[in-house]
């Protein structure tokens, strides 16, 4: 029985995963970009000047694969990068007035994403606080490296 449990929570996170991911697809295509320069304008957003390797460390991918990213928004003009003056190696990232408008007209309209979470934020809050709460003990044990064998 154990077993079986194991196996259905397994694969119920993996559904969910997808089913977001399927989502936040939808939203970047309705802005002509994918599902990772999606990701990385959010964060941006929510922390403006934040360095390119803080980014790569939010969106769990390298900083090469980052700076790519990066750099497709750059030219469709939706980020910029600055650097600092005292340091002119470390790059801080901020939306411009386009990234702006472009989150602001997606959150405004259409977003399946937004629109999920306004529905999911419906569940009594002692239902999510425990399964914030269930999901944190969860990845407490996921990332322990402690009982990992050679």
């Amino acid at each position: 029985m154990k077993e079986a449990l194991n196996n259905e929570l397994i694969r119920s996170y993996a559904k969910i995963n997808k089913a977001y991911y399927q989502l936040l697809k939808d939203d970047a295509d309705q802005m002509g970009l994918t599902a990772v320069q999606l990701k990385a304008l959010y964060r941006v957003s929510f922390q403006p000047n934040i360095s390119l390797g803080e980014l790569a460390d939010k969106l769990r991918l390298t900083k090469s694969t980052v700076s790519g990213v990066v750099d497709r928004l750059v030219q469709q003009d939706m980020i910029e990068r600055t650097t600092q003056a005292n340091d002119r190696r470390a790059v801080n990232l901020h939306l411009t007035k386009l990234g702006h408008e472009k989150l602001e007209a997606l959150m405004q309209t259409d977003s399946v994403v937004a629109l999920k979470i306004k529905e999911i934020m419906q569940f009594p809050e002692e239902d999510i606080q425990k399964l914030l709460e269930l999901n944190n003990k969860i990845l407490t044990i996921l990332n322990s490296k402690e009982d990992l064998q050679e």
